[in-house]
């Protein structure tokens, strides 16, 4: 189950099944996707932060579910589908991880564009354990964020990482008590700049046409908030 709701300039989107650690089931991972493809229609808050419910982030997928899969394929594809929504929404997702994060639950927060971690948040890839592997977009997202070495090791060896071995490998990016605070911190910033930021780091085009698009944005935002630069300038 999946409940949103809108606290100022923040969206709240938690995964709700606390009895299972919030283990997804395929149609817990088309709602997903359905709630962040609707930040792209119409106006909403700039800032989006995703959190588990109860004592974890998130179980990865529900193994009652993959037990009895018919087409595993596909029930990858949804999950990378959901994952690509995450990465893909015109807001800035934050990604509070409290409690476990295992397999597909660390697959979500790697589509996120800002993780943070509370200290007893824990992390996993044991999929490869039973003879499986993050397959909703893991493989592909989990190197940008840690060096590659650090990456394979974290996946082959299916070994788990406290909040601090995460945040010296580069999976997340600051350890908090609160790091629903991380996303209000955030959203104080100007929403069409926050837009602009996420747009360019995440564009994974060739580096010249990204740097012409950088500039391109800059020269944009500039132009709309030359009162407000010069405002800070002589203030």
């Amino acid at each position: 189950m999946i409940r949103t709701r809108t606290e100022g300039d923040v969206r709240v989107v938690t995964l709700d099944r606390p009895e299972s650690r919030n283990a997804l089931r395929p149609d817990d991972l088309r709602s997903l996707r359905e709630v962040f493809e609707e930040r792209g229609r119409g106006e909403s808050p700039p800032v989006t932060y995703l959190r588990g419910a109860g004592d974890a982030f998130c179980a990865g997928a529900d193994l009652d579910a993959v037990v009895d899969l018919d087409d595993p394929e596909a029930f990858a594809r949804r999950g990378q589908r959901a994952a690509a929504a995450i990465e893909g929404s015109p807001s800035v997702v934050v990604c509070g991880v409290d409690g476990a994060a295992r397999g597909g639950g660390v697959e979500l927060a790697l589509a996120a564009d800002v993780r943070v971690a509370t200290p007893r948040a824990t992390f996993g890839e044991p999929g490869v354990d039973f003879g499986l592997f993050g397959a909703w977009g893991g493989t592909v997202r989990l190197p940008r964020v840690m060096r590659e070495g650090d990456a394979l090791d974290f996946a082959l060896s299916g070994r788990v990482l406290d909040a601090e071995a995460a945040l010296r490998t580069g999976l997340v990016s600051r350890v908090v008590d609160d790091p629903r605070s991380v996303a209000d911190e955030i959203a104080a910033g100007g929403s069409d700049a926050l837009a602009a930021i996420k747009c360019r780091i995440r564009d994974h085009r060739e580096d010249d046409a990204q740097e012409r698009a950088e500039a391109a944005a800059f020269g944009e935002l500039h132009e709309s908030h030359a009162t407000d630069i010069a405002r800070r300038r002589d203030g």
